[in-house]
């Protein structure tokens, strides 16, 4: 049944209008566990009943799946089914009662505040790429973005003179301030450098790569793993790291939570109260051990 497989991506694409990661994600989840039907129990995926899917949770568990993975499989499937019922492909979803144990939920990691120092200057802002890595750093740390966001900038977002960048998500756009060393590292690259990079002369990304045109995740993902090594960073750094420590560290200085979720474009606050949570884990840590009486 990839005829409904490929119909469930168009319309995710086209009148959900999800975002490219979102649809990457649910179809990978969906075209395996069709894989899975078909090699395990030959069928197609119209003819799953509850049984097989959590059959499937089951082998993914076996693989040594964690629960997160599951949960977003579980969900996937959920959502397609959902579309199959209300397309009229079923008269009944097989996603009922399944549920997945939930595991220990894991804090994400933050880099200190002398990482941080330690990350950004690794760039030497000394020739073309040096002065892209070093402003695309700086402006992921000063903003909080998502690596998504980040790359998907394009030069009409940035107002150097107002100090703030323009950030687009699926359902909202955001004004954010950048701090003067960002600025100034986004400005000599904009300046300097970008054009001499180009492949033609009309690319409207912000952030190009060495064939000149629009940086993509994997690009960016090994230029940041490159600087993590060069300042021997041990902790293991992804762009959600610096903007979980972006986070964390505007909390630690004062921010209230309500003018970080709108820096962070959450839609809803209780995503932006993990990093309270965060805070308060911290305290608690040093607490037990440095109080004489802990």
């Amino acid at each position: 049944m990839l005829d409904l497989v490929s119909a469930y991506e168009n319309y995710l694409t086209k009148v959900k209008q999800a975002s490219h990661n979102t649809v990457a994600s649910y179809m990978r989840d969906i075209r395996q566990f069709a894989a899975w039907l078909r090699q395990t129990e030959e069928k197609e995926v119209v003819d799953a009943t509850q049984q097989n899917i959590s059959g499937y949770l089951d082998a993914l568990d076996s693989e040594g799946r964690s629960s997160a993975t599951k949960s977003r499989n579980l969900a996937s499937l959920k959502n397609f089914y959902a579309y199959l019922v209300t397309s009229g492909f079923l008269e009944h979803t097989p996603v009922t009662d399944i549920r997945v144990a939930r595991g220990e939920k894991k804090l994400p990691q933050i880099l200190t505040n002398r990482e941080i120092e330690l990350l950004l200057a690794q760039p030497a802002a000394t020739d073309a790429k040096g002065c892209r890595d070093k402003a695309m750093l700086e402006v992921l740390y000063a903003t909080g973005m998502r690596v998504t966001e980040l790359i998907e900038l394009d030069v009409s977002d940035v107002n150097l003179e107002q100090g703030i960048i323009k950030c687009s998500s699926a359902k909202k756009v955001r004004s954010i301030p950048l701090y003067p060393a960002a600025l100034k590292a986004l400005g000599l690259y904009l300046r300097s450098y970008r054009e001499s990079m180009l492949a033609e002369p009309d690319e409207t990304a912000l952030f190009v790569n060495v064939n000149g045109t629009r940086m993509s995740r994997q690009g960016f993902w090994k230029i940041l793993k490159h600087y993590q090594d060069s300042a021997h960073i041990d902790k293991e750094i992804t762009p959600h790291t610096l903007r979980h420590s972006f986070a964390v560290h505007l909390l630690e200085n004062g921010a209230d939570l309500a003018s970080l979720q709108e820096l962070m474009g959450h839609s809803d606050i209780s995503s932006t109260q993990l990093y309270t949570h965060m805070i308060n884990q911290k305290l608690k840590s040093v607490y037990e051990k440095c109080h004489p009486k802990a």
